[in-house]
């Protein structure tokens, strides 16, 4: 089997509101680059990108994967991850091993999870992830701590998660661990509550911030403070667990973590972590140094979305709900639409392969409506109610 083409296409679809973040806004929907690898055998594989517009950059790497056998991924990955010392395409290669392990599990009429190791459960339970929000469906935007408990409420009763994260670094600290607190209140101790201001908080606030939330016994502290320095300096001073998918988010900064003591859990991705094979191998080492692993969200269509539940399917020691943005979506360009949740979690895909479709017709639709759109990472850190307003780090 050899690979004769890769076929990419950008697509976006809409949100049910703007949600805003530490270094800016989404504009009211989420874009991906989907890739379409096809053998000589007419078994095409799926896999998706985050990051803009990444039509150029996947097609400047087909010569090095064309004639290329997609079970053979080490070969892959070393034409493919690291060419020259200067640019290293985990992101790419990522979608590119996720298209490959697509069509092993085609080829051989196994789910992609039963190539990396098997399921060991076969849903994966999900938050609700928190935005302050703009344009919010009802009507207005957040604007106060009771917003972001009462929509935590609302995912709870609607999708049955159980726990929640709240995307910090936008309100004032105290603020935002003000919806913690009222997320304690509303849904009780057993309600999962996370917090992760990006890095973008100093030393000093996070601290603060992290020692005021110690009595609501949350799960963890995602990148309280920039950098892995910062990350080891909070974890000194406050007894929650941190975690990051900031630093490390690639193995060169994997052993710096571990030495430093910076953090006690590692949220696992797809794009930073070089595919779902080394996702696994980020685990490995996790295990061998006694820390969590959980699963980040970046914004992922349905394509990405199967990988991110085959692959978590087969961690047996990823414990915590994983991240999602999922919820916001109005729409996928998945046969079958959007993907379902039953009581907090989403099914792990039953089909060989990733277990989805392309549906050609939403396809064609949301290129379309990405083309009227644009690129939005050309203006990503903008705020289109504080036309003055740009992002800082270590501010506050």
């Amino acid at each position: 089997m050899k690979i004769i083409d890769i076929r990419v296409r950008c697509v976006a679809i809409p949100l049910n509101a703007q949600l805003r973040h530490n270094t800016g806004v989404h504009p009211g929907y989420f874009m991906r680059t989907i890739v379409e690898l096809i053998t000589d055998e007419g078994i095409t594989g799926l896999g998706e990108i985050g990051g803009g517009d990444q039509r150029g950059a996947l097609q400047k790497l087909k010569p090095r994967i064309m004639g290329m056998n997609p079970f053979h991924l080490e070969l892959i990955k070393i034409k493919v991850l690291r060419s020259v010392y200067y640019l290293s395409n985990s992101r790419l290669y990522a979608a590119i091993e996720m298209a490959c392990l697509d069509i092993q599990g085609k080829a051989t009429g196994r789910p992609m999870s039963d190539l990396i190791g098997g399921s060991v459960r076969n849903e994966i339970p999900l938050i609700g992830y928190l935005f302050w929000r703009y344009d919010r469906p009802s009507g207005g935007s957040d604007t106060c701590a009771e917003d972001l408990a009462e929509h935590c409420v609302e995912l709870h009763e609607t999708l049955g998660v159980n726990a929640m994260k709240l995307k910090a670094g936008v309100e004032k600290p105290g603020e935002e661990a003000r919806v913690l607190e009222l997320c304690r209140k509303k849904l009780g101790d057993d309600f999962g509550l996370r917090i992760d201001p990006n890095g973008l908080w100093s030393v000093a606030t996070a601290v603060q911030v992290g020692r005021r939330l110690e009595p609501l016994n949350i799960e963890y502290f995602e990148d309280p403070a920039w950098g892995i320095e910062g990350n080891a300096a909070v974890r000194k001073q406050v007894r929650i667990p941190i975690a990051t998918n900031m630093y490390p988010n690639k193995f060169d900064d994997l052993g710096p973590a571990i030495r430093l003591d910076a953090v006690d859990i590692v949220l696992t991705d797809l794009h930073y972590w070089e595919g779902p094979r080394g996702v696994k191998d980020l685990c490995a080492v996790c295990n061998t140094f006694n820390l969590g692993v959980a699963m980040h969200s970046g914004s992922e269509f349905g394509v990405e979305l199967a990988a991110m539940l085959h692959t978590a399917s087969t961690i047996p020691t990823m414990n915590f709900a994983g991240d999602a943005h999922y919820h916001y979506l109005t729409d996928d360009i998945i046969e079958g639409g959007l993907m379902k949740y039953e009581n907090g979690a989403i099914k792990v895909p039953d089909g060989p392969g990733l277990g989805v479709k392309l549906d050609e017709d939403k396809m064609k639709f949301y290129e379309k409506f990405y083309e009227e759109k644009g690129d939005y990472y050309a203006r990503f850190h903008q705020d289109p109610y504080r036309p003055d307003w740009y992002p800082t780090v270590g501010g506050l």
